[in-house]
């Protein structure tokens, strides 16, 4: 499928969890009607970006008795429901007394085709600004995903995932042609970097970008810049969010992809080679 509808869903995250599952299960619906086959949720879509709240929401996707947790089994449904691919933003995961800041993604046929455990977590430390230290609560994943689906190849990563260039010259390298950064960067990372890192990964790797942040009045620790976006191999930004509660739907062509290479190709006389020390069959998440 060289075209097709992407759709992000910004939400308004609340401390009410039952809340959070509506607003996500009527945002899939309002993309889904508008034509998106592949829809992305925020970071933390289920559950407040605070440490105060990640223990008590978090779920085990898959319990040693085959039940599913309540936010997993929505996404699962809403796939199957509407036929389409959710990368589902990310929540709070709990699996053997450990957490895990974790992305689903979901087939047409509501399956799990692969998970996303954030590879480099945030932690910051303004003084007398801001402070916030991930690393306390989660634990870090140990491998990279990339899904094939029936919108291609996808490429995933969670918010501070996307200030590392490796990562993305990796799943280029691997042949993916969309990267997805559910997000929630805060009011200064946000204006200093947030369209500044999406359109470098995007430009340096002639790929497409998308990135879904909860909207700026949600719950948690800090406030979140929003402005959830898609950028086109050029570095163009192709759609944006404001900060408030939204749904964004928009083509992706990936002949813009192959245009890009043509006029541009950036791996002529490449000196430089993409050396992956982990086992390919560990970490690759295909269909």
């Amino acid at each position: 499928m060289s075209k097709f509808k992407l759709g992000l869903c910004q939400l308004t995250v609340t401390t009410n969890k039952n809340l959070n599952l509506l607003h996500a299960r009527n945002a899939i619906k309002v993309a889904a009607l508008q034509g998106a086959k592949l829809i992305v949720l925020p970071e933390m879509w289920n559950c407040p970006y605070s440490i105060k709240y990640f223990d008590n929401f978090a779920e085990e996707f898959q319990d040693r008795d085959g039940e599913v947790g309540e936010s997993f089994s929505l996404l699962a449904e809403a796939a199957a429901f509407h036929n389409i691919i959710i990368v589902g933003g990310s929540m709070p995961e709990r699996e053997n007394d450990r957490l895990y800041n974790t992305c689903c993604i979901l087939g047409p046929d509501g399956k799990l085709k692969a998970k996303h455990r954030k590879l480099h977590l945030f932690d910051i430390d303004i003084p007398g600004e801001f402070s916030f230290k991930e690393s306390d609560t989660f634990g870090a994943g140990d491998r990279y995903t990339i899904v094939d689906t029936e919108v291609g190849r996808i490429g995933i990563g969670i918010c501070h995932d996307i200030r590392f260039p490796e990562l993305a010259m990796l799943y280029k390298a691997k042949g993916a042609q969309i990267i997805c950064y559910p997000g929630a960067f805060n009011m200064s990372t946000g204006e200093l970097l947030w369209e500044l890192v999406q359109k470098a990964r995007a430009a340096d790797n002639q790929m497409f970008i998308a990135t879904c942040s909860p909207s700026r009045d949600s719950a948690g620790s800090y406030t979140i810049w929003g402005h959830s976006t898609v950028v086109n191999p050029f570095g163009e930004t192709i759609a944006s969010a404001g900060h408030e509660e939204t749904v964004v739907v928009v083509e992706v062509d990936y002949s813009a992809t192959l245009d890009g290479n043509q006029r541009m190709p950036l791996e002529q006389n490449d000196i430089y080679q993409i050396n992956d020390i982990s086992a390919p069959e560990k970490n690759l998440r295909s269909a």
